[in-house]
């Protein structure tokens, strides 16, 4: 609980050793000690969070990773060069995928699950840590309806998974994506290259996406994002015919990076300096809690943390 609300309370500093000040009864190594004996996985995160979710038949799921940027620490474990969005250039940081349910009445949203991208530890890329979220949500036998990421995501093999379950999913393809729009009787063309007429532009058109099933098409939309930016979303929701509502809908993916935003700013879930990966692991498990139950998913009590 204290290591909890050290996180929450302390706007700068989130060293061990600015915790071990401020709380008498701990001392700096009992509570690295602590932090580095104990295992917190995402299966612990959930067990907080279900009794206090708003379930929704028409709920929504999203899906998407940050960067922890780790450049004043190269010598910590699990860090490794990767892109970031924040800084649009290559960091030093450590990748978490998240996964978040939105109840679509409220608009309330909790962390229901994530990942730490480690390539060289277990051997996962970024779409199998989806895959993986997704399927672990689907044996909870949890109530969603419609799945959001980005363009990172759109894999054939992703949509296709959620294709199968009955899922729908919006989500942006990058400007060269190759789809065809005429039957066959076309080349593919890259989707930035299309033209649309205004018919178009308000209700979509039916494309085939490259490499996917012959006659596996879905619905793709030109969404104005704002007025210096256009993304072109694709999705199996055949019954989608408004560009609008695609946008409304894609509105929603916004809540995924206010969790990350938020995260940085108000958690320091970046902000660890320990090297092992455990500390780092619990660390981030702690801060990504903050976002689901109002109770603390670490509890540090004093029998646990002996001087």
């Amino acid at each position: 609980m204290e290591y909890c609300q050290f996180l929450l309370s302390s706007q700068v500093n989130y060293t061990l050793t600015h915790l071990a000040q401020h709380l008498p009864q701990f001392s700096h190594d009992s509570i690295n000690r602590y932090l580095s004996d104990v295992t917190l996985r995402p299966r612990h995160l959930w067990e907080k969070v279900e009794p206090l979710l708003e379930q929704h038949q028409d709920a929504f799921l999203l899906f998407d990773d940050t960067v922890l940027d780790k450049s004043f620490g190269p010598q910590i474990e699990m860090t490794q060069k990767q892109w970031s969005g924040n800084t649009h250039g290559i960091v030093r940081g450590i990748g978490l995928i998240c996964c978040v349910y939105v109840n679509p009445d409220t608009g309330h949203f909790w962390v229901i699950d994530y990942r730490l991208y480690d390539p060289q530890q277990d051997g996962r890329s970024k779409l199998d840590h989806v895959r993986e979220m997704f399927e672990s949500t689907l044996n909870r036998g949890l109530l969603f309806q419609t799945i959001l990421m980005d363009s990172w995501y759109a894999s054939r093999e992703l949509m296709l998974l959620f294709d199968r379950h009955d899922k729908s999913f919006y989500c942006p393809v990058k400007s060269d994506r190759q789809v065809d729009d005429s039957g066959g009787t076309k080349p593919y063309r890259r989707v930035d290259s299309l033209e649309w007429n205004e018919a178009e532009r308000r209700q979509g058109r039916r494309v085939k996406l490259r490499g996917f099933p012959k006659d596996y098409k879905v619905q793709l939309f030109r969404v104005v994002v704002s007025s210096h930016r256009t993304e072109h979303v694709v999705t199996n929701d055949v019954t989608q015919d408004s560009a609008q509502g695609a946008r409304k809908v894609c509105a929603v993916r916004w809540k995924i990076e206010e969790m990350h935003r938020e995260a940085k700013q108000l958690t320091g879930i970046e902000a660890c300096q320990c090297r092992k990966a455990r500390i780092q692991r619990n660390h981030i498990h702690c801060a990504a809690g903050l976002y689901a139950p109002e109770t603390p998913v670490l509890s540090m009590e004093a029998k646990h943390l002996p001087d």
